[in-house]
């Protein structure tokens, strides 16, 4: 109880922000806004980090009956990110920026969207940030957007944040410095948990999950539920373990 009477941390200013954001802000809209939420309940992420990797051989609606049939405790925001051991893996190593970024989405989550677009458009401008297979980029009134041109699979873009927000140097091919992890897929039953109306409404710094706005604040954030427009519903029961597991991956995650 007194955790969550404490007051919310300060607002950071741009600059710290920017270091925050900079590893994300390429994500495409609806795997950065599901980022974002998770980050809100970052005392889950080690725990979903561990069984993403545990189960990594699952892909797609196979992946998403495991989550219902291990009964899984967690938020579906951080539901939402088990078909990406990666991602969880980065910020389940990394709880301080973790808790960091969660706490700065409760408090000024308008500051953080505007952090994003901010680098956007630096590695939009520099040539960096493009459309290509497997990312549609566009300019949509200085509102730069990033969306899977499937939305039911997903890259995630690799890159190193000191060369994609700044000028390239002489004779740097731009072309190269973001890559892309392998296709994650997302099997239709996947919009239980969001999916397929996540993103943003940037010029109104609304961040939509399952077509809704998500507004989970630093005030609310013990009672808040938000309004899946089809919510994953878990029974009433204890969390299970109904199929094989990928020990070595999971005591590997474990170890670190």
């Amino acid at each position: 109880m007194a955790q969550q009477n404490a007051p919310p941390p300060a607002p950071l200013p741009p600059d710290q922000l920017d270091g925050l954001v900079n590893r994300i802000a390429l994500y495409p809209d609806p795997l950065l806004a599901q980022v974002l939420t998770a980050s809100t309940y970052w005392d889950e992420v080690p725990d979903a980090a561990v069984w993403a990797a545990a189960h990594s051989y699952l892909k797609g609606d196979a992946l998403s009956a495991a989550i219902q049939a291990d009964n899984l405790p967690w938020d579906p925001s951080v539901l939402a990110l088990l078909p990406f051991p990666s991602v969880l893996d980065m910020m389940a190593g990394d709880p301080n920026w973790t808790g960091q970024l969660g706490n700065a989405v409760l408090v000024q989550r308008a500051d953080v969207m505007d952090s994003v677009q901010r680098l956007r458009r630096q590695a939009y401008g520099y040539g960096y940030l493009a459309s290509n297979s497997d990312v549609d980029v566009v300019d949509q009134g200085g509102y730069v957007e990033i969306e899977p041109y499937n939305p039911y699979l997903y890259y995630v873009p690799v890159y190193d944040p000191f060369i994609v927000f700044g000028p390239p140097r002489p004779g740097f091919f731009v072309g190269g410095a973001i890559r892309f992890g392998p296709a994650v897929t997302l099997g239709v039953t996947f919009g239980r948990f969001g999916w397929f109306g996540a993103g943003f409404g940037w010029g109104a710094h609304t961040l939509l999950i399952d077509h809704r706005p998500w507004t989970r604040t630093y005030v609310n954030r013990g009672i808040y539920a938000h309004p899946y427009a089809h919510p994953y519903v878990r029974p009433v029961a204890p969390r299970v373990e109904r199929h094989p597991v990928a020990a070595g991956r999971a005591n590997d995650r474990g170890k670190r």
